[in-house]
């Protein structure tokens, strides 16, 4: 489907998902970077990356029932203009030299607690454009992961080329640029009553108890529902070795090699690439596809070789790119796979709540991921840790690949979730 084709809500909630990304991505480099070059110290370019990731992971586990409460469109333009202030202030604050350690780690505490809940209502939006837009479940889900896919290659293309000549504040300040931009387009592209709540709750819902009762459905739901257990606890491991190999690990080899962050950015930028690709192909044939063994072969395809490639002395940047490469189109089948098993198992007007639970648990290791990572190879040298991380991970999505729960994912496809899926509304 061409993107001029797109109906105009799917078209909406992709193009905001498109300039948020973007703006996180370019920040993903240029916040890294700029401590690492100002302290030396990858310990603590590990702390910084916790002072991000505790509060988007924090914040979106509870966020939950308020985005079921007042609507997803709301968040969304709240968590944008809340990061763009904040990673404007961190640009400005370093031009006035007034930017220490601590006040840089609190604004970018802000930046995390902003988008978690904001990232969250965005996706939540999809199945609802899906919908409107008359488009298949797998094919917006496609498309979500294109987006996110081109996010990742503009972004670190876009931060590495301009940390690289102007430094790394002034990609903080594209950054706050692309947060703004997010929501004006949430604001004024989506369709009048669109992200609106779920569903209009009782009188004896609104104040603490029912935030605390709308929560627990949430989770009596999720443990209900092995699939997306598994499918949990597998990205929660890889999310934190990824989250270790862009804050800190990839960092350091390229200062360690000489690549420098130009290098870099265009090792993931290149990555993004082809995982565009991928992702378009997934959008095109995952409906004809079987999940299981595309997803956990695109996984261990996608996840290991990155870390033992870096691991090898003098390794020419060809090799990098190729490894890259290849992983990135592998890597495109994963979140179309992912968002489309979610958004049939979970009912509408839980996905606000049962989304931060599931996310946020994947997303639980990504907090202290730089400052294991930064520890680790303090400790043991950037090449045992690399080789450590890529064994870890293929073990873990070989596990995941054999456990019984898996074989559901083909189950229940295209039919949306089970009305015996839902919480009753008494609690749990």
């Amino acid at each position: 489907m061409a993107a001029t084709a797109l109906p105009r809500p799917l078209a909406g909630v992709l193009a905001a998902v498109a300039v948020s990304l973007t703006g996180t991505r370019v920040s993903a480099i240029a916040v890294p970077w700029f401590v690492l070059v100002t302290t030396g110290s990858p310990v603590w370019t590990g702390v910084v990356a916790f002072a991000e990731m505790a509060p988007y992971v924090v914040v979106k586990l509870m966020a939950g029932p308020l985005l079921d409460r007042i609507g997803p469109r709301r968040v969304s333009l709240a968590g944008d203009v809340v990061s763009a202030g904040a990673a404007g202030a961190i640009a400005l604050l370093h031009a006035l030299s007034l930017l220490p350690l601590g006040v840089l780690a609190a604004l970018v505490a802000v930046i995390g607690a902003a988008r978690g809940p904001g990232d969250l209502a965005k996706s939540i939006m999809v199945p609802e454009a899906a919908d409107l837009g008359r488009v298949p479940l797998e094919r917006a889900t496609g498309l979500m992961g294109v987006v996110e896919r081109l996010a990742q290659l503009v972004g670190p293309i876009a931060g590495g080329a301009m940390v690289a000549a102007l430094g790394a504040p002034a990609g903080l300040a594209v950054s706050a640029v692309c947060f703004a931009l997010g929501s004006v387009v949430v604001a004024w592209a989506l369709p009048h009553g669109m992200g609106r709540r779920a569903a209009a709750p009782s009188t004896q819902e609104d104040g603490p108890d029912g935030y605390w009762r709308r929560f627990g459905q949430g989770w009596a739901f999720l443990r209900g529902q092995p699939l997306l257990l598994v499918l949990i606890g597998t990205v929660a491991v890889t999310n934190l070795l990824d989250a270790a190999f862009a804050q800190v690990l990839g960092p350091v080899w390229a200062e360690e090699s000489g690549s420098g962050p130009a290098i870099w950015g265009l090792s993931r930028g290149f990555m993004g690439l082809t995982a565009i690709g991928g992702g378009l192909v997934a959008a095109a044939l995952a409906h004809r596809l079987r999940r299981r063994p595309v997803f956990f072969a695109a996984f261990l395809v996608a996840g290991p070789p990155q870390y033992l490639i870096l691991a090898v002395d003098g390794v020419p940047v060809w090799a990098v790119l190729a490894v890259f490469g290849v992983g990135g189109f592998c890597g495109g089948f994963l979140n179309p796979i992912l968002g489309a098993v979610t958004y049939e198992r979970v009912p509408r007007d839980l996905l606000g709540r049962v989304g931060a639970l599931q996310t946020s648990l994947a997303f639980s290791g990504i907090p202290v991921a730089g400052v294991l990572a930064g520890a680790a190879v303090a400790a043991a040298g950037l090449a045992p840790v690399l080789v450590a991380c890529g064994v870890v991970y293929g073990l873990t999505t070989t596990l995941a690949g054999l456990h019984p729960a898996a074989r559901d994912m083909d189950r229940l496809r295209g039919q949306g979730p089970r009305a015996s899926d839902a919480v009753p509304a008494g609690g749990t």
